[in-house]
């Protein structure tokens, strides 16, 4: 049992020293962690649903699953852990409040595989009917080309044989008339009136010649095109009988599914967001747990070792700020100190020199006159 809430403390990431400070908080921390703990073995297990429908190979899936458990599980180890009460509410929401929008949105990547997995027969229906709508798709894309054509010879068969049709019904009309001129029941209403029937006969028999020339050059035409009618139906079905049924199986065609399943069905629509927000109050409660407390012993003892830490830290720091800017103070002083000596001791030589040089000047302004009596008493 001690091995259990061992583990559980450390799924919750604090600090055993100082829980040990205060005792009272152990069971509130080993909630928070079993919750942390199970919280990735879903992840693993939704990460394994996810990957099977992808790559079909439970020795490639189980590795990958189980680090992506490993990893949401660190993940939200660490948001709770380095959660830190401060004790006013509007601060440590607005602390929180990113911890909290990154645990919606890891309890999203969870809950879709694990929707896909809960709503597997209502999705295989839809897949069936998408599958079948693709392939309806794809005969009407195959058809659309070749009915233009199709149907532009139709048209055109439909029209060699109207103009057949016509002219059978104008040799009729024409035919119908003479014999009832030859009969007397029409025209002049004369039986056997020679000349007229003779005259409406030849006018019958020249459109029964027409028709006979029109009958031999529509019909080529009608089956030259018949032909080609043919051979396009011919291709067409060709290419129908190549198109083959895409199974849909994969991890988009499944969410694409399921989000159709919902839209037809009010049930699973609910149940759907019901299962996210199922997920999505596991994966928030450690975080909005720690944030709706009041501070706890533990938070207080932490917050003083911190708050100590942090004030030595500054002590020495502020040390050794000192002692170097101390260090850096001496050096300067002391390169101060050098460069005036050396300044001064310029200014002696200096001083020294001028002094020699006027001393020169003035001996020399001493001998001169004497230099010029001299002169002026040898010129005499």
């Amino acid at each position: 049992m001690n091995s259990i809430k061992n583990f559980f403390l450390s799924c919750a990431g604090i600090n055993k020293t100082i829980l040990k400070r205060t005792p009272t908080e152990i069971n509130k921390y080993v909630g928070i962690g079993a919750t942390i703990f199970f919280t990735g073995i879903f992840a693993t297990i939704a990460a394994g649903f996810a990957l099977d429908s992808i790559f079909d190979n439970i020795w490639l899936v189980l590795p990958i699953a189980v680090l992506w458990g490993l990893m949401i599980f660190n993940l939200d180890r660490f948001i709770v852990s380095t959660m830190k009460k401060k004790g006013v509410f509007w601060r440590d929401f607005s602390t929180a409040s990113p911890r909290i929008i990154l645990a919606v949105i890891i309890s999203i990547v969870i809950a879709k595989p694990m929707e896909l997995k809960i709503f597997e027969s209502e999705i295989e229906a839809e897949l069936v009917k998408m599958e079948q709508e693709n392939f309806k798709t794809q005969d009407n894309l195959v058809k659309s080309r070749y009915t233009a054509s199709i149907d532009s010879f139709n048209n055109t068969i439909a029209l060699l044989k109207s103009e057949i049709t016509a002219k059978q019904i104008g040799r009729d009309s024409l035919v119908a008339t003479a014999n009832m001129e030859a009969d007397g029941t029409g025209g002049s209403m004369q039986r056997n009136l020679g000349p007229i029937y003779a005259t409406k006969r030849a006018a019958a028999d020249k459109v029964q010649s027409e028709l006979d020339q029109l009958l031999v050059a529509n019909n080529s035409l009608i089956a030259a095109t018949q032909v080609r009618i043919n051979k396009l139906n011919t291709l067409l079905e060709s290419d129908l009988d190549k198109l083959n049924r895409v199974q849909l199986s994969g991890f988009a065609a499944r969410l694409e599914g399921l989000e159709r399943a919902a839209q037809r069905s009010d049930a699973i629509y609910w149940a759907n967001i019901f299962v996210m927000l199922l997920f999505i109050a596991i994966e928030t409660a450690p975080v909005v747990t720690k944030l709706i407390l009041e501070r706890s012993p533990y938070d207080y003892v932490l917050d003083k070792h911190e708050h100590t830490f942090a004030m030595n830290h500054k002590a020495l720091t502020t040390k050794q700020t000192n002692l170097v800017m101390n260090e850096v103070n001496f050096e300067k002083e002391i390169a101060a100190y050098k460069i005036n000596l050396a300044i001064n001791a310029e200014k002696d030589i200096a001083k020294e020199e001028i002094r020699k040089r006027v001393d020169e000047l003035k001996h020399k302004a001493r001998l001169t006159p004497n230099f010029l009596k001299e002169s002026s008493l040898f010129n005499a």
